[in-house]
C-alpha cells in the first residue's frame, strides 16, 4: 500500500513538472520582435542620408583640416510633408566617438585632448528654419548651449547647410590649448608658430 502511494506521488510530481516545462516552452514560442514602423511622412531625417562634415584650421596660414561625424541620432521630430518641415524643430545628438578624419591618430587626439578635456561625449541641439535661406542651430557642448546662425539651400531633395562656429562660445579655450599642445609640431607653420584656430566650419547635407 505504501509503495502504491509513493508511486502515485512520484507519478504526479513527474507529470506536474513535465507540465511546467511544456507550458514554458509553449510560452516562448509566443515571443515576438517588435519593429518600429517607418515614418509615413513624405520626408524623414531618420531615413535620409545625413552627412555631418566639418573643417577646422591649423597654423597661422589657416590650413584646413577636414573631417566628419559618422553618426547622428534624430531624437525628436524630423518628419514633414516638405523638407523644410522635416528640418524645422528637429532635435539631434552626435556621439563624438564617431569622429572621422581618415587619420586614426588625429581622431584619437581630437577625442582625447579636445572633447574629453571638456567632458563632452555628445553634441546635441535643435535646428530651426527662419526664412527661405536661413535658420538657427542651437548647439549644446561642454555643458553650454548657444545659438549659431546658418544658411541653407534645397536642391533636388538635398538639404545643404553651412555655418561657422566660434567655439570659444562654449568655453573651449582650455580644450583648444590642450589639443594644440599635443599637436604642437603638426600645427606649426613656416613661421615657426604653432596655432589651432578657434573657428570651425560646419557643412551638413541631408539627402532625402
Amino acid at each position: 500500500m505504501k509503495k502504491s502511494i509513493l508511486f502515485s506521488v512520484f507519478l504526479f510530481t513527474v507529470i506536474y513538472f513535465s507540465g511546467c516545462k511544456t507550458e514554458t516552452k509553449t510560452d516562448s514560442t509566443k515571443d515576438t520582435v517588435s519593429v518600429a514602423p517607418k515614418s509615413s511622412a513624405k520626408f524623414s531625417l531618420k531615413e535620409a542620408e545625413n552627412n555631418i562634415g566639418w573643417t577646422a584650421y591649423k597654423t597661422t596660414e589657416k590650413i584646413p583640416v577636414n573631417g566628419q561625424f559618422k553618426k547622428v541620432n534624430i531624437t525628436a521630430n524630423g518628419d514633414g510633408n516638405t523638407i523644410k518641415e522635416a528640418i524645422h524643430n528637429t532635435s539631434f545628438s552626435i556621439p563624438v566617438s564617431s569622429i572621422f578624419t581618415k587619420d586614426s591618430s588625429r581622431d584619437y587626439k581630437i577625442r582625447k585632448f579636445f572633447f574629453s578635456f571638456m567632458d563632452t561625449s555628445l553634441l546635441s541641439g535643435t535646428l530651426e528654419i527662419l526664412t527661405a535661406t536661413s535658420g538657427i542651430a542651437t548647439i549644446k557642448m561642454n555643458g553650454i548651449t548657444d545659438k549659431v546662425p546658418f544658411e541653407y539651400t534645397i536642391t533636388n531633395n538635398v538639404f545643404s547647410m553651412k555655418s561657422t562656429l566660434d567655439i570659444n562660445k562654449w568655453n573651449a579655450k582650455a580644450a583648444i590649448a590642450s589639443l594644440n599642445k599635443v599637436c604642437e609640431e603638426l600645427h606649426k607653420g613656416a613661421d615657426g608658430i604653432s596655432k589651432t584656430w578657434d573657428e570651425v566650419t560646419l557643412n551638413i547635407t541631408s539627402t532625402f
